[in-house]
């Protein structure tokens, strides 16, 4: 008897990792005509009422991608700001200041500047808090998210590459947002 439970038990543990690495498998994505990315193969390209949703600016994302549930996105978007002389370093402030003020609170974790597939990019990661609004009862609670966002800069735009999830789920979501974001490739 002992042994049949063990071996359920077992089972259980084997499935349950089964479906957490299957819901993780990567698959090459082009995302335009000189962008590629490996995403999860069961991510779909958002709609146009997500774009709005969920990108709520006068640029629309080059691409934007979510999971099933709809609570873990990737987008690539062009920054309306252009540096002409590639300063990384300046970027880097620059960018983190701009993600400051774009929430409540931040809590970075890493930033800096990596190499991928050849070219340098500015990235951060950090946890972000968006305090609730008390005078609407639906959007009450604060919205806290882990981020993982990649910049890369050349003379004629800025690429934006970003990697959102709810916070509690960051340990689930963490090792295949870096496999994305160091799978990123721009001709």
């Amino acid at each position: 008897m002992l042994k049949l439970k063990s071996l359920v038990l077992l089972f259980i543990l084997f499935a349950t990792f089964s479906i957490s690495t299957a819901q993780h498998k990567l698959v090459k994505t082009k995302v335009s005509k000189d962008i590629s990315i490996f995403l999860p193969t069961d991510w779909k390209a958002m709609d146009q009422q997500d774009f709005t949703e969920r990108y709520p600016s006068v640029r629309a994302p080059i691409a934007a991608y979510t999971n099933i549930h709809r609570s873990v996105d990737f987008a690539v978007n062009i920054s309306a700001t252009q540096w002409p002389d590639e300063n990384l370093e300046l970027a880097q402030r620059f960018f983190k200041s701009s993600i400051m003020n774009m929430f409540d609170r931040v809590e970075f974790e890493s930033e800096g500047v990596k190499e991928v597939k050849g070219k340098k990019y500015v990235y951060f990661t950090f946890t972000s808090r968006v305090q609730g609004n008390r005078s609407n009862e639906s959007l009450r609670d604060p919205v806290v998210r882990y981020n993982h966002l990649q910049y890369l800069v050349t003379k004629n735009r800025t690429l934006v590459f970003s990697f959102s999830s709810p916070a509690r789920e960051r340990d689930d979501w963490d090792e295949t947002a870096n496999n994305i974001m160091n799978s990123i490739q721009v001709k």
